[in-house]
């Protein structure tokens, strides 16, 4: 089992930037990849940005050179920094990690940015 917890959430400005951190604890020495995903109003969740344990990395194409993943193993802890947000970013974002070939999911955290 993993349990995985975000934070730095919040509301901030068009232009503004954020960062979330995702903690990891439990079994987490099966965990492969980690990734962030968000889900606004009516839609459907979507890959925001995924990073395997070798530090590859791959982004959706809306946030491509504005956020920016990391993870830090010695930490079980993965990042997002997210620059230049915009009023689309909003959503609630979920912290994601594969142990053993399972998906765990964080609880999720608010991100608002008014225009």
């Amino acid at each position: 089992q993993v349990q995985l917890v975000e934070s730095g959430g919040g509301l901030v400005q068009a232009g503004d930037s954020l960062r979330l951190s995702c903690a990891a604890s439990g079994n987490t020495i099966c965990i492969s990849a980690m990734g962030w995903y968000r889900q606004a109003p009516g839609k459907e969740r979507e890959l925001v940005a995924h990073i395997t344990s070798g530090g590859r990395t791959n982004y959706a194409g809306s946030v491509k050179g504005r956020f920016t993943i990391s993870r830090d193993n010695a930490k079980n802890t993965v990042y997002l920094q997210m620059n230049s947000l915009k009023p689309e970013d909003t959503a609630v974002y979920y912290c994601n990690a594969m142990c053993s070939y399972v998906y765990y999911w964080g609880q999720g955290t608010q991100v608002t940015v008014s225009s």
